[in-house]
This record gives C-alpha cells, sequence and structure tokens, in this order.
C-alpha cells in the first residue's frame, strides 16, 4: 500500500530502491531469467532498474511483460501484451487483476506509462508476493553457521623467532635455571656446578642459532614510514648541496653561453636586415608608388560609388512616379471601357424618370385638391353674403 506524501517521512524517496531489490530477489526465485528473459531474449534486471528513469519505452515493455506472466504465475489468465497494444488498455488491465488479488491502487494508471517509479515497482512487488504465494514458496528461518575456532599454525623458521616466542623461551629457560638453582642451593656449603664444561659448549652451539632475533619489518608501521621520511630528508639535503653549487656554475655559463649566442644572432639578423633593405630599395619605393596609387583610385572609387548611389536612388524614385502613373492609368482605361458605369446612368435616369411621373401625378393630385377647396370656399362665401342679403332686406 502506497502511503500519501504530506505522510511520507525523509526516506521514503528512497523507498523504492529498497521495493526494487526484494523484487529482484522474488523474481530470481520464481526463475524469470528462463521463463521471461531467454523466452522474449531480454537483458537482465540491474538492481535498480524499474526505480531509475532510463529508457521510458523498453521499460514500460518490460514492466508489461513481467506483469503478464506474474498474473499468469499467481494463477489468473493474462494475455501476453505486444509492442504495439494500447498502453492505457494494458495499464488498466493490470491494475483490474491487481484489485482481483486484494491490491490497494489508489493512484491514477497514468502513473505506470513511464514504465518506472515508486508505483511501478509496487505493482510488481505486489503480484510477485501473489506468485510465490500460488507457488506454495515458504521463507524460511536464517541458518547462521557456526564459527569454528581459528587454529593458528605459524611456519617457525630454525633461524628466525619472533620476539614473542623469544621472551616466551627466555623466561621458560629463566624460571627452569631458578628452579634448579633454588632446588640445588645449600647455603651452608658452597655452590659447585656438576655440569660438565664440554657439555655446556655444546648446549650453547645448539641453541645459538635460535638465539638470533630477527624482526620482521611491517610496510605499514608509521615508525618505518618516518624513519625513511627522515632518510630521504637527510639524502635530499645532502644531494641539495652538491646540486646548488653545480646548478649556480651551470647557469652562469648556460646564461654567458645564452648571452652570447643571441648577441651574435642578433648582429647577424641585423647585417640580414641591412642587406636585405639595400637589394630590395627599388622594390619597396615601387612598392610605395602603387600604395599611393592604389589609395588615389579608392578615393576615386568611392567618388564614383557615391555618384552611382545617388543616381541608383533618383532611378528608384522615378520607377516609383512610373509604376504609380502606369498604375492611374490602368484605372482609368478600365473604367473607359467598363460598361458597369453607363448601364447604371441609365437605370438612374428611368428610376428618375418614374419618380418625376409620379411626382407629376402627386403634384395634380394636389392641385385638384386645393381646387375643389377654392371652389367650396367660394361657394360657402356666396352663401353667406346671400345669406346676409336676405336678412338686410327682411329689417
Amino acid at each position: 500500500m502506497l502511503v500519501e506524501e504530506d505522510d511520507r517521512g525523509p526516506g521514503s524517496s528512497y523507498q523504492m530502491f529498497v521495493v526494487m531489490e526484494d523484487l529482484l530477489d522474488k523474481l530470481k526465485l520464481l526463475n524469470y531469467e528462463e521463463e521471461v528473459l531467454r523466452k522474449n531474449n531480454m537483458k537482465s534486471l540491474s538492481r535498480h532498474y524499474f526505480a531509475l528513469p532510463t529508457n521510458p519505452g523498453e521499460q514500460f515493455f518490460m514492466f508489461t511483460a513481467i506483469a503478464a506472466w506474474l498474473i499468469n504465475k499467481a494463477g489468473s489468465h493474462f494475455e501476453q501484451p505486444q509492442e504495439y497494444d494500447d498502453p492505457n488498455a494494458t495499464v488498466s488491465n493490470i491494475l483490474m487483476e491487481l484489485r482481483k488479488f486484494g491490491g490497494v491502487v489508489d493512484f491514477p494508471p497514468s502513473k505506470l506509462k513511464a514504465g518506472n517509479g515508486e508505483h511501478v515497482c509496487y505493482v510488481l512487488d505486489r503480484l510477485a508476493e501473489e506468485a510465490l504465494k500460488q507457488t506454495r514458496f515458504i521463507w524460511n528461518k536464517p541458518k547462521y553457521p557456526t564459527e569454528a575456532p581459528e587454529s593458528e599454525t605459524v611456519m617457525e623458521d630454525d633461524a628466525e623467532l619472533t620476539l614473542e616466542k623469544l621472551e616466551e623461551e627466555i623466561s621458560n629457560q629463566t624460571a627452569f635455571l631458578f628452579k634448579e638453582l633454588m632446588e640445588s642451593s645449600k647455603p651452608d656449603e658452597i655452590l659447585e656446578s656438576s655440569t660438565d664444561a664440554t657439555e655446556w659448549n655444546l648446549e650453547v652451539e645448539r641453541v645459538l642459532p635460535q638465539l638470533k632475533v630477527t624482526i620482521r619489518t611491517d610496510n605499514k608501521d608509521w615508525r618505518i614510514h618516518v624513519d625513511q621520511m627522515h632518510q630521504h630528508k637527510d639524502g635530499i639535503e645532502s644531494s641539495l648541496k652538491d646540486t646548488k653549487v653545480l646548478l649556480l656554475v651551470e647557469t652562469k655559463s648556460f646564461s654567458l653561453c645564452i648571452f652570447y649566442e643571441i648577441s651574435k644572432t642578433l648582429e647577424k639578423v641585423a647585417s640580414r636586415e641591412k642587406y636585405i633593405n639595400n637589394q630590395v630599395k627599388d622594390l619597396i619605393q615601387e612598392y610605395r608608388g602603387a600604395q599611393s596609387y592604389l589609395g588615389e583610385a579608392k578615393d576615386r572609387y568611392q567618388q564614383v560609388s557615391g555618384g552611382v548611389t545617388e543616381r541608383t536612388r533618383a532611378l528608384a524614385e522615378i520607377s516609383e512616379d512610373l509604376e504609380k502613373i502606369k498604375q492611374e492609368m490602368e484605372e482609368k482605361g478600365s473604367s473607359m471601357s467598363d460598361g458597369a458605369p453607363l448601364v447604371r446612368i441609365k437605370q438612374s435616369l428611368t428610376k428618375l424618370k418614374q419618380e418625376i411621373v409620379q411626382m407629376d401625378i402627386r403634384i395634380g393630385v394636389v392641385e385638384h385638391t386645393l381646387l375643389q377647396a377654392n371652389l367650396k370656399e367660394r361657394s360657402d362665401m356666396t352663401r353667406d353674403m346671400h345669406a346676409t342679403f336676405m336678412l338686410d332686406s327682411t329689417y
């Protein structure tokens, strides 16, 4: 089960590396090298293959192939995905099978399309656990090997003894001699040795080679390095004294030689320079004349090029005016040859005539109306005048 990012600790970003290592061990227990890698001609997985992004396309294909194999191992049927299958459909099918096994899927399917990351490691690890359960694999308790006591067998040389061996040997012999002296000591009598001198000498000659002490040097001991440093320092200082004298002598002699050689070379260069100047004097004068002629030519070129530039600009302005005139002439020619304005004029005249006729009719109607009004007004006035006359005559 994956934990939300807010609840994670500082080492959560490295958890997928641990899961990937456990996954690789589980895959090896399931014999994935024979059943997956060799069958599909794939290379072996590294310890952090799905934890680090290297080749998303290859990692996604490897993820789907191993996931399909683990699902089949766990007892469920799953078609082996092909290279050109829809990745969204493949991921959805894998997550569906994981949910059937009881796996918790609390992340979007797009997290698996990269072919790497903690979600890929989680899905494969969960499927590997289901496959191990199906194969009835049981983790046994670790058996730690019993450490046998090391028997120190040291090859001793008759001529060489370590300091510890020598001290032990001396202490044993001293104790033995002290015991013999204590047993044979008689304070009331004079101590006399009963050992034969010849046998004593023979015993000394026999033991003498064993008493030779040879200390084996240890190159890791710092004391040896210090002694070597002091030796090298003394050697460098002694060599440096002689070398300084030789270097001073050699440097002075070498400097004098170099100074002499440089002076001699400079004299040769000066004389050679004078000879070359005398030989090429005429050529130098000719070169100077050519240089002055070239300067004059450049000045003339600048003047001429300035005039050409001015004329080119005037030509460009004239060409622009000419283009405008041509465009105006083309517009006028097209308007003169075009009959559309004439048609529009005829249509306008016809419409104007129609409007004039309508206007004449309206004027006639208005005149008739005014005439009727005038006649009615005259008749009314006549009637009023007649009525007034009649009233006057009555009175």
